[in-house]
């Protein structure tokens, strides 16, 4: 006695005419759209605009501080 998968589960209904079907597709087409995305976004090395307030901050301190601890003669 042999039952086939076809008859256990309809495997129909995941075909890319079907409605799930094409529902999968679309959203495996948006992931891998957001993959690529981030991949991307990684890769350029954005900065946000608090992240170079923030630095700019940092690096305006550290130059004060070494500027009180060198003072220039004159």
């Amino acid at each position: 006695m042999k039952i086939s998968l076809d008859t256990a589960l309809d495997l129909k209904i995941f075909s890319p005419s079907e409605p799930l079907g094409i529902l999968i597709i679309f959203l495996g087409l948006i992931f891998t759209g957001m993959i690529f995305y981030i991949i991307y976004a990684v890769s350029t090395n954005k900065e946000s605009l608090e992240d170079k307030k923030i630095r700019t901050k940092k690096e305006y301190l550290q130059k004060e501080k070494i500027g009180k601890l060198f003072p220039k003669k004159k």
